[in-house]
């Protein structure tokens, strides 16, 4: 019996949704803390949010192309597949099991059980923790593993309501909040420490907080009218969350100060910092309050990487890069198998993890092979020069080159800086080069029907 064909039913607004809420997650709530502490000036912190936004519209611009040029589910993997190689393609597709969906959709709920010990003292025990954790994982792999249609209208909603609490938030702290310009006063070397190799980690956390901007790729197999829809739903997503990103920094800036965001209560950066931000500026009731809606964006958060990944995996394995189960769609079109594995994956992440390290393995691991999706703009163009291309990349070739040189400069970086992490990213890459290359030989070694 055939798996049914997954039905093209998602428009611009779920698509654009989509992009919205893998974007506005973890990174944004939890990084300013780390950021703070490797850096110290507020200048400096800024300049990276702004820096890291130019970069997400630059690439978001290069997966326009591509999206529109192969509308099909699947992402990086189909874009490496067909620039260079099949097992560049069957790597990014690994790589998006592990460090592209599955540790950053724990990464997220164990922000969002972070936030909830901050609403409610008595679940901050590694225990309650980890339960709350990975109580999220299931819930909203339940719920993508029921309906797409589903999924994707709450989906909308809950983005809608995410990008609405930053706007409130911004307004409320400017009209009536109680920070302190004197916060924005330079510190330590100041501008100077941009283009050192602090700066460069710093930016792979801002990295991390954009990550997401290339999500409506993965699942243009269910996206109606994709050479349109697909370039508009990348870039006014992109374009949308910069706008947030750079306005709700500034606040927490205004409100804690750098050196208070690098020093926690623990000693440590503070990884709450919507919530410690909004209790200097509002207390302590409209800060629980404040938690409460970001704990509601970081369930958003994992709700759309619970959605997109799958389709990844499903992907590959209508290609014969993985086990042919995982392309199998229930009758409602989702890829039933694959939700359900991300969801053991990234079970197992919580249960083992810890968010800063999760947030530096997934910077360093997709800066690397979005570079690459990236540079398959100019190489399919040279390649496939009579593909039709519904959308050319705006300001090509200068923002692809942007984006390429942004991602060299974290990933060298954090080599030079964050090798632990930086070393599990690298063994993820071996681990699927040593699988492809079993998969290849047992396929070849098989005698012919």
């Amino acid at each position: 019996m055939t798996a049914p064909t997954p039905a093209r039913r998602l428009g611009f607004v779920v698509a654009a949704a989509i992009v919205v809420a893998n974007m506005i997650g973890t990174g944004v709530f939890t990084s300013g803390g780390f950021q703070a502490a490797a850096l110290h000036d507020p200048g400096t912190m800024m300049v990276a949010w702004v820096l890291g936004g130019v970069l997400a519209l630059c690439g978001a611009a290069a997966y326009a192309e591509l999206g529109a040029m192969m509308p099909e589910a699947g992402g990086e993997y189909v874009y490496l597949r067909e620039a260079y190689h099949p097992v560049v393609g069957f790597l990014s597709g690994w790589v998006s099991l592990f460090a592209g969906f599955s540790a950053p959709i724990a990464g997220a709920a164990l922000a969002f059980a972070a936030y909830g010990g901050a609403i409610f003292p008595a679940l901050k025990d590694p225990t309650s923790q980890k339960a709350l954790a990975v109580g999220l994982v299931v819930a909203m792999t339940a719920l993508h593993g029921f309906d797409t249609v589903v999924g994707g209208r709450i989906q909308a909603g809950f983005s809608t309501a995410k990008a609405a609490l930053i706007v409130v938030f911004i307004g409320a702290a400017l009209l009536v909040g109680g920070g302190d310009a004197g916060h924005f006063a330079a510190q330590g070397d100041g501008l100077a420490t941009i283009g050192t190799e602090a700066f460069g980690v710093s930016l792979m956390y801002v990295s991390f907080a954009y990550s997401g901007w290339n999500a409506a790729a993965y699942i243009a197999g269910d996206i109606r009218e994709p050479a349109r829809t697909i370039p508009r739903a990348l870039l006014a997503g992109t374009a949308l969350v910069t706008v947030l990103y750079v306005g709700l920094n500034l606040v927490f800036i205004w409100a804690l100060g750098p050196e208070r965001m690098a020093t926690g209560a623990d000693g440590g950066p503070i990884v709450e910092v919507g919530d410690a931000a909004a209790r200097v500026l509002f207390g302590d009731g409209a800060g629980r309050l404040f938690s409460s809606m970001i704990a509601l964006g970081l369930i958003s958060a994992v709700s759309a990487m619970v959605m997109a990944g799958p389709r990844v995996y499903a992907a590959m394995a209508d290609d014969g890069a993985l086990p042919g189960l995982l392309a199998w769609r229930s009758a409602r079109g989702v890829p039933l198998v694959a939700v359900l594995l991300q969801g053991a994956v990234a079970t197992t992440v919580v249960l083992l993890g810890d968010l800063a390290k999760v947030m530096r393995y997934v910077g360093f691991t997709l800066s690397i092979f979005a570079a690459l999706a990236v540079i398959a703009v100019p190489v399919l163009r040279v390649t496939r020069p009579d593909a039709p291309r519904p959308y050319r990349t705006w300001g090509y070739p200068v923002t692809p080159a942007i984006f390429v040189a942004g991602a060299a400069w974290i990933t060298y970086s954090q080599l030079h800086l964050e090798l632990g992490e930086a070393s599990y990213a690298l063994g993820t890459i071996a681990a699927g080069a040593v699988v492809w290359a079993a998969s290849t030989w047992w396929h070849r070694s098989r005698p012919a029907s």
